[in-house]
């Protein structure tokens, strides 16, 4: 049967098909064109799964189970029994979906439940529940622009795509300060309108280098010069501070913080994003954002799952000391074979390689090979010459498991010829 897919030409001449395939082939020559694996994560054996090319599960060369080493499940939650059964009691108890936004049918007690509990973890009023972390990013920070006229804001030069599409979809005025540079900041703040509505947008934790913020510093900033602090804590929360409530929680300053924004989808192991905030701030990103107002909301099951997920980690440090530990420990072999690990100070492990093409060579040398599965990471995710390896040891993962990766990798690395410390 023929599938019909439209107009390919139009009556100019234009050739639609060939545009499409020209901005592919381009990625392709770079070597930043991205191959998704079709991955079937095994329940109870994480970090082991299988990997599917048509029917065959479980392909790599010797025909057994990949070891998964860039999943942001970073604590495991995903497959925690407490999580599991939240899930399937809700899903028992009102089905599948929510039914709608939240202002139609699509608000239900675990919803509330579940900011409720947000609120309680940053030490804020009130939170808000988007469909994910890139949503509630986009959707605030376009929203603020618009609630306060003449809003400067100033950004982290390394801030997450999503609060840059935020920013810039609200079309306030921008700053981007270099990054973490407090000087640089100091310089833009004192330059602008002390009478100006401002706002400071930073992360916690930068995903790609593994690099935290000086919250401190960047809120002696803020209170200085009258601006508003928005922290995007994606890979934090969950992770750091008491309770896990994040960065800005080990480091006494999430008082001091007027705006947190987080996810669901990592430490917290399902999905979902939000932010958290004084009750008239919330109320104002409720009333106003078109990304939240009609999106439909998370579904019931998600939010329970995510309810009994915070609720444990909010209680038990176990999860959190492990990670450190396993992430300290793949440092140090990495570091002993003389791999190009990145000083990181989290629980974020990369390897410098810093060409496109072979980064995914290695990536892809490194599934076919050895059943080790880790995406490259490449612009625009990174800039240009500093494309990396990324990788997250979970509490799940063995020494064992860390043992035949160092060993994979020092194959890999000097069959693709890039140099390694003596």
């Amino acid at each position: 049967m023929k599938v019909k897919t439209g107009t390919q030409v139009n009556s100019m001449g234009f050739s639609y098909k060939s545009s499409f395939q020209d901005a592919l082939s381009a990625l392709k020559r770079e070597g930043r064109y991205r191959v998704f694996a079709d991955i079937l994560r095994e329940c109870g054996a994480f970090p082991k799964a299988g990997l599917h090319a048509g029917d065959a599960a479980y392909i790599d060369n010797k025909g057994q189970p990949i070891t998964v080493w860039c999943s942001n499940d970073y604590l495991n939650m995903g497959q925690h029994p407490k999580v599991l059964a939240a899930m399937h009691e809700a899903v028992d108890a009102v089905g599948a979906g929510s039914g709608g936004t939240r202002n139609i049918s699509g608000t239900t007690h675990y919803h509330v439940e579940l900011e409720r509990e947000l609120a309680d973890l940053h030490g804020k009023d009130a939170a808000l529940l988007f469909t994910s972390g890139f949503v509630s990013n986009d959707a605030t920070l376009a929203t603020l622009s618009k609630v306060l006229p003449g809003l400067i804001i100033f950004s982290d030069e390394l801030n997450h795509a999503s609060m840059i599409e935020g920013i810039r979809h609200g079309g306030a005025v921008k700053y981007v300060f270099r990054h973490n540079d407090m000087a640089h900041l100091e310089e833009l703040l004192a330059a602008a309108n002390p009478a100006a509505p401002k706002l400071i947008a930073f992360e916690s934790v930068y995903s790609m280098e593994g690099e935290f913020s000086p919250t401190a510093a960047i809120c002696d900033l803020a209170e200085k010069y009258g601006a508003l602090t928005y922290i995007d804590e994606v890979h934090g929360v969950g992770l750091y501070g008491p309770r896990g409530a994040g960065v800005a929680g080990r480091d006494g300053t999430m008082h001091r913080i007027d705006i947190v924004e987080g996810t669901l989808a990592k430490a917290f192991g399902v999905m979902g994003g939000y932010i958290a905030a004084s009750a008239e701030m919330v109320d104002c990103i409720r009333s106003f954002a078109p990304g939240f107002i009609f999106t439909t909301s998370l579904a019931p099951v998600i939010a329970a799952g995510t309810l009994a997920s915070i609720r444990h980690l909010k209680s038990s440090d176990v999860e959190r000391e492990k990670l450190a530990e396993r992430a300290a420990s793949l440092k140090a072999r990495f570091a002993d074979a003389g791999l190009p690990v990145m000083d990181s100070p989290s629980h974020i492990v990369p390897l410098m390689v810093g060409d496109a093409a072979l980064c995914k060579s290695v990536s892809d040398s490194l599934l076919k090979d050895h059943g080790i599965y880790v995406q490259p990471i490449n612009y625009p995710t990174v800039p240009r010459g500093t494309e990396r390896l990324r990788f997250t040891p979970s509490p799940a993962h063995s020494n064992a498991m860390m043992d035949a990766l160092v060993e994979a990798l020092v194959e890999v690395w000097d069959a693709h010829k890039i140099a390694r410390a003596a």
